[in-house]
């Protein structure tokens, strides 16, 4: 299946997305990891793109878009919006991994009229834990903008009661799909999975955190169910 690279500008910044699928399929956003980019959905867009249109983000620090100052899960949240309406997306399916995860929550929490279904991996959002310690500056160069990671795990170590408090916000159908042997502890998608009213918990073991890398087959199955019931 033929993905498009495009770039587009928002609130005065370009960030770049690769679409798949038919444009006058329904659409589905996707949303990558910390230190990942639109390039990690590829093998998913390969197969969801037959039903929709994929549209996979580069979110900011990361990809082809804009390196900036300032990097928050409100931020990203933002980027997301602008993204919809500058692509005239009245609602759509979403689906996060990781921190792409938690911006998809916050968004669900804060847009509900704009999702139509919502489908997060292997995360949930941040919750009061033992610090993370903020590592140093890297020596090698990366994909992406190393400022996002002291950023982003400052968040994590400092959340916001308002992102769990609104769980129930989200009245969308969901699903979360955990990876068993991960890092993230799998009670609390557990937890999540409650909070939310209309939530599904799907845990593929053994996959690890990237689930949709690790056990692709049984991920992919999965989504489809979902996106068909």
């Amino acid at each position: 299946m033929e993905i498009q690279v495009n770039q587009i500008e928002l609130n005065g910044l370009t960030f770049q997305y690769r679409e798949s699928g038919e444009p006058s399929a329904p659409p589905l956003v996707a949303l990558h990891a910390l230190g990942k980019s639109s390039e990690s959905w590829d093998q998913v867009a390969a197969v969801l793109g037959e039903n929709y249109r994929i549209l996979a983000l580069d979110q900011r620090g990361h990809g082809g878009s804009a390196r900036t100052s300032t990097y928050t899960f409100e931020l990203m949240c933002e980027d997301l919006l602008h993204f919809a309406n500058a692509l005239n997306l009245e609602r759509f399916t979403l689906l996060g991994h990781s921190m792409g995860g938690t911006v998809s929550y916050l968004f669900s929490e804060n847009f509900p009229t704009r999702i139509e279904k919502l489908i997060v991996e292997d995360t949930p959002p941040p919750f009061p834990d033992k610090q993370i310690e903020i590592p140093s500056n890297p020596t090698k160069h990366l994909p992406f903008d190393w400022l996002v990671v002291p950023s982003i795990l400052k968040q994590l170590n400092e959340p916001n009661p308002e992102w769990w408090a609104r769980l129930a916000d989200i009245n969308q159908h969901t699903l979360i799909i955990g990876g068993g042997s991960s890092h993230i502890p799998q009670n609390k998608l557990l937890e999540v999975s409650k909070l939310i009213p209309n939530c599904e918990l799907v845990t593929i073991e053994d996959a690890g955190h990237f689930v949709h890398d690790d056990n692709l087959p049984v991920y992919l199955a999965k989504v489809k169910t979902f996106l068909n019931a």
